[in-house]
């Protein structure tokens, strides 16, 4: 026995069995350490089977531990058949008017989600005791009860049973969810009362109901009366000052927690990592990142899926690749959660290339990853592809969703492909019984409007069988100004200004219509109406990067770095342009300037400055990846175009709708964007 509890304690549980198995006849005692060793180290099948095999071939007389050992394995492993066998087997040996094993079988009905064989166990106990009102109410709470539970609670108290700090905590988790913050608070002072305050389990519940309830106050206030905090309390607090996007009180908190340097962990770290992702702090997020390494600790795989979106929101693709290293050096590159983020990384900064090789090597994708992949063609304009990709999803056996269509039908539209995209959202309710949204519907208005079907356009949007939503007015509007058509233009401006009054973008291109159309006077009363209605336009900025520093550019910006080098080139390379046959298109100049003056004014327009500081800033690299806010200028994209083919390198421009690959003079939108 001492040779067996011995390789028992020190896990070697393959030798342990071996040696009990050489045991002539192995008494309860030794079954049961070996038992519960197996549920211990997350093993509890081979638990239930040895159990079986004793049953049938010793003829087995259990004992209350034994049983307790194998109810055990059965909560565990959730296995309800053997539950069910279990429960009978302590019936024939007359086990079950036993308090402990009671309420081991209320425990593992409830884990198996068994509500109706736990309430049968309790109601047939003799006698019950807190432990067995505590193992009822979380069998409710775990089988999505939450009203039967806080009623199995309200009895217990009314049958005189008074609450552990176990039933707290299964308690106040029930009122979070059923909202009944007014019992909670109740709990609250019941705790209070009885000195439950310093347990750090009830006070990490009562912060956790208000934090998640959003009365920060009151967590706070919990939280601060705690004289042993542990991580979980910390923890719980950030997470909450994030959720109510307060980042302020999570960073000063955050500083508080590293003072007490045995409280911080891993989880710590990813908290604030994600919480400043979530809020929109993403050069925060990936400081944060960058600080946790600094500080000893080693990101995990919920770290790098935190700050991979935080670096493809900042179009960090230098971060980004770091950041994929460490994947590969930590051995994450299974995770199907961070390859997908990658996934979305490479595209979003530009490179559909590495994009594409980061999805092919997942060997397991979920929707998710062929979501990713899809909307990832179709954000650069690769219709063909995002199409092919949705073929081979649904023959490898993936059921689409509703965003994969999104993605689908937006790569439709980029490439003009209307009657596949007539066939991709007739498929979704006939072949997937997906209903079509609104987000649907205007996708397939882009796809029509695109390939200058903006009659059939209008018709469709008319035969909606919801309100139209901005993005398909939009669409129609942006359509409008590229086919000349005033009449639908005027009609899509006027629904837009009433379902989005305050976007500048919806006046600037209607009149943008007006001023092609020489209808000068109705020009000038849009803009007056924007004017009137307080309406401001947005600047165009555009924005790169250049090793570990990202540059900002708008037009007409004295302070804008290397200011008279960067006209200096644009200027010499305007000529070497003028001599491939560019012209400037002057349609784009807003200005009231004439000659000279115009042509300065294009050169002046943000996405050209940052590709100039690009081009005189290469290094080596092949390709230039400038970032905009805006949709690009017409003749920056001719110019761009001109630029790419003298300069000899990739020019890669992403605006507020879609990536443009310039290449030798010519660009992956075909000029049709």
């Amino acid at each position: 026995m001492k040779s067996l509890s011995s390789y028992l304690h020190s896990g070697q549980l393959d030798l342990a069995r071996k040696l009990f198995d050489r045991i002539p006849n192995p008494d309860l005692r030794a079954l049961t350490l070996l038992l519960s060793a197996y549920s211990k180290h997350g093993r509890p099948k081979q638990s239930i089977a040895l159990y079986r095999k004793f049953c049938k071939e010793k003829n087995l007389q259990p004992d209350r531990y034994v049983i307790l050992s194998v109810a055990k394995a059965c909560s565990l492993s959730l296995d309800t058949f053997e539950a069910k066998e279990l429960h009978r087997d302590a019936i024939r040996f007359k086990l079950t008017s036993d308090l402990l094993v009671g309420n081991a079988f209320i425990d593992m009905y409830g884990k198996c989600r068994l509500i109706e064989e736990a309430i049968s166990v309790f109601d047939q106990m003799p006698g019950k005791d807190v432990i067995s009102w505590t193992s009822l109410i979380f069998a409710h709470a775990n089988c999505k009860q939450s009203g039967e539970a806080l009623r199995t609670f309200r009895e217990m108290l009314i049958s005189g049973m008074k609450p552990n700090s176990v039933t707290l905590c299964t308690v106040l988790p029930v009122c979070l969810a059923m909202k009944a913050i007014n019992l909670g608070k109740e709990i609250h002072g019941f705790a209070l009362r009885n000195r439950f305050e310093d347990n750090v389990w009830v006070s990490s519940g009562l912060i956790n109901m208000y934090a998640k309830s959003l009365n920060l106050r009151l967590a706070r206030y919990v939280f601060d009366g705690l004289l042993d905090r542990d991580t979980v309390s910390w923890n719980t607090m950030l997470s909450s000052y994030f959720s109510i996007g307060n980042s302020e009180e999570a960073l000063e908190l955050f500083g508080k927690m590293k003072s007490v340097e045995d409280q911080m962990n891993c989880a710590s770290w990813n908290c604030m990592v994600s919480g400043f992702a979530q809020n929109g702090r993403v050069r925060q997020s990936v400081e944060m990142f960058a600080q946790m390494q600094h500080s000893g600790f080693r990101a995990n795989e919920i770290t790098i899926a935190s700050v991979l979106p935080a670096c493809s929101n900042m179009e960090n693709i230098r971060g980004g690749k770091e950041i994929h290293g460490y994947t590969y050096r930590h051995c994450f590159i299974k995770d199907k959660m961070i390859l997908t983020a990658l996934v979305l990384l490479y595209a979003k900064c530009g490179d559909l290339m590495k994009s594409r090789l980061v999805f092919d090597q997942m060997i397991n994708k979920d929707t998710v990853a062929w979501n990713a992949m899809i909307f990832a063609n179709s954000m650069h304009g690769c219709g063909e592809d995002a199409l092919c990709l949705y073929h081979q999803m649904i023959k490898s056996g993936m059921k689409p969703n509703s965003m994969t269509f999104m993605g689908v039908l937006s790569g439709c539209s980029h490439s003009l492909f209307v009657e596949e995209g007539r066939a991709i959202f007739s498929a979704m309710s006939r072949d997937f019984g997906i209903q079509p949204d609104a987000e649907h519907y205007s996708c397939m208005v882009d796809v029509l409007c695109r390939a200058g079907h903006l009659q059939g356009a209008y018709e469709f949007i008319q035969g909606m069988p919801m309100e139209p939503i901005a993005s398909a007015w939009g669409a129609m509007l942006a359509a409008c100004r590229l086919y000349k058509n005033v009449e639908l233009g005027k009609i899509s401006a006027d629904r837009l200004f009433e379902i989005e009054p305050e976007n500048p973008g919806n006046y600037v291109l209607f009149s943008n219509i007006l001023m092609n159309a020489k209808l000068f006077d109705d020009a000038s009363k849009i803009r007056k109406l924007m004017r009137d209605r307080g309406v401001k336009k947005v600047p165009g900025r555009s924005w790169i990067q250049i090793k570990n520093k990202v540059y900002t550019f708008v037009k007409d910006d004295d302070k804008m770095p290397c200011r008279d080098e960067i006209y200096g080139f644009l200027e010499e390379i305007g000529k070497k342009m003028k001599l491939e046959g560019y012209k400037p298109d002057t349609d784009f100049v807003v200005q009231n300037v004439e000659g000279e003056k115009m042509e300065e004014a294009l050169c002046s327009h943000s996405e050209r400055l940052a590709v100039a500081f690009g081009a005189m800033n290469l290094n080596g690299e092949s390709v230039i990846r400038v970032f905009k806010n805006l949709r690009i200028c017409g003749d920056c994209h001719n110019a761009i175009k001109f630029m790419s083919k003298i300069l000899g390198v990739g020019i890669t421009v992403r605006d507020n709708l879609r990536f443009h690959h310039f290449r030798d003079g010519s660009c992956s939108c075909h000029d049709r964007w």
